[in-house]
């Protein structure tokens, strides 16, 4: 779903821009004349990389981006939401929200469709990147949005979240740093042997609920599959089914098990970051951008990353991933075309290899990860895996969601059983299905 602060991270992730409204008229650019491109963004941590690769655009071309950075995040959602209403949008911009918030500024006119630029010369742009990256900015035919049909971003990186381990803690508890637990009942034979040794358990940044929900999908997923998981947020599947019991029941088993850190229910990410990265945990749930935030924070930390253990091996474990901060072409700018060969070349392997070693973001595209330092190519390694909302066909209401996020943290307070926060999430489900 930048990747400031970590929500933001994600470009499928809500942000402070969510429901904002998109104003239609005669869309128009902001002031730009031939061999000029003006592109708006909100990502500190690569200003001087892009300014770098702008620079080296115009050599080579002739042709000037204009950087302007808009921070923070919400600073920069408030001036895109402004240019929608005055119809002053620059050649390039990036669209911070869900896929609803997309989907409202390109029937609003204001994202062109890059199809015919991805599917030129045999589709050779398209294949260079994650497929799943492409996902989070694509619209198949007779989507829920009505948006024709195509792809409306280009995405700069990826990212993906997934647990992390301490290897210097691993050997501390006599266990092999480089043989992490694939399963839950190692996981927890781990635990114990962590715990035996006085060793902190898990930490993430679970009082950002939208966390606790992404561990949640991560284990519904592994056990149940995603056919069925959809067909629960489409009204077939009950979440007082077993299959539901049991994904409840991985946060009992958290709580039973005392392997969360103290404090981790109203903990923001980057204080449970900093948690980590301090050797006061033994493991952590996080992004693929917590490889720039530790090197900043302790460049001597030693960690790996895996899967989250699965439980059961019928259906594979799936993360959330897809795409990082991804930017769009205003599709009435009359530098339109060569918007689209900016963005073709910034997205090019050279200039990828530039942008992951200046800032430690996962490459979008496929053909730059060959050198890439070895935490973040075990990021890399896994983006297959991941999945998201933004890309299933249906989602959950947001209210349920919400009720299901908040008794799960109920759970891990002890406050209330896997039962009963399957019975109240149902019984909200049917409530708002009659109303």
């Amino acid at each position: 779903m930048t990747i400031r602060s970590h929500a933001q991270s994600l470009g499928f992730v809500v942000l402070a821009a969510a429901g904002l409204t998109v104003f239609t008229g005669c869309p128009r650019s902001e002031s730009s004349h031939k061999g000029e491109l003006l592109l708006w963004h909100w990502m500190t941590d690569r200003e001087d990389a892009f300014q770098q690769l702008a620079e080296q655009y115009q050599k080579e071309t002739g042709i000037k981006v204009k950087l302007e950075l808009y921070a923070p995040s919400d600073a920069y959602a408030s001036r895109v939401r402004a240019a929608t209403q005055t119809n002053t949008l620059p050649d390039i911009f990036g669209v911070l929200g869900e896929t609803r918030d997309l989907s409202s500024f390109i029937n609003s006119g204001h994202v062109a469709n890059l199809q015919e630029a991805m599917s030129a010369d045999q589709g050779a742009w398209q294949k260079q990147f994650f497929a799943k990256a492409l996902a989070n900015n694509s619209f198949q035919a007779d989507n829920q949005y009505q948006v024709p049909p195509g792809i409306y971003g280009v995405p700069i990186d990826v990212t993906n979240i997934q647990m992390l381990y301490n290897k210097d803690l691993f050997k501390q508890a006599g266990l092999n740093p480089d043989k992490p637990p694939q399963t839950w009942a190692e996981f927890l034979d781990d635990w114990h042997k962590l715990k035996a040794a006085n060793i902190p358990g898990l930490v993430s940044g679970w009082g950002e609920t939208w966390m606790i929900d992404c561990f949640a999908s991560n284990y519904a997923f592994n056990i149940m599959g995603e056919k069925k998981v959809l067909e629960t947020y489409r009204g077939h599947v009950p979440y007082t089914d077993p299959d539901w019991i049991r994904v409840l029941t991985v946060f009992d088993d958290l709580r039973k098990e005392n392997i969360l850190v103290s404090g981790v229910i109203t903990m923001v990410n980057k204080t449970a970051e900093q948690t980590f990265a301090n050797g006061k945990a033994a493991f952590a749930f996080n992004g693929s951008w917590c490889v720039n935030v530790y090197k900043g924070m302790n460049p001597d930390l030693n960690f790996g990353t895996l899967l989250p253990p699965r439980i059961s091996d019928k259906y594979p474990m799936r993360i959330w991933g897809g795409a990082g901060s991804s930017f769009m072409v205003n599709a009435q700018s009359p530098q339109r075309d060569d918007a689209i060969k900016f963005l073709e070349w910034l997205t090019q392997p050279a200039q990828q290899v530039v942008l992951s070693k200046e800032t430690f973001n996962l490459p979008s595209n496929r053909q730059a990860v060959a050198d890439l330092p070895p935490a973040l190519a075990s990021f890399a390694s896994q983006m297959d895996a991941t999945t998201h909302p933004s890309q299933w066909p249906v989602t959950e209401a947001p209210t349920i969601t919400e009720a299901l996020d908040k008794g799960i943290q109920s759970i891990l307070d002890g406050e209330k059983t896997p039962a009963d926060v399957a019975a109240e999430v149902q019984t909200l489900k049917q409530q708002q299905a009659t109303q």
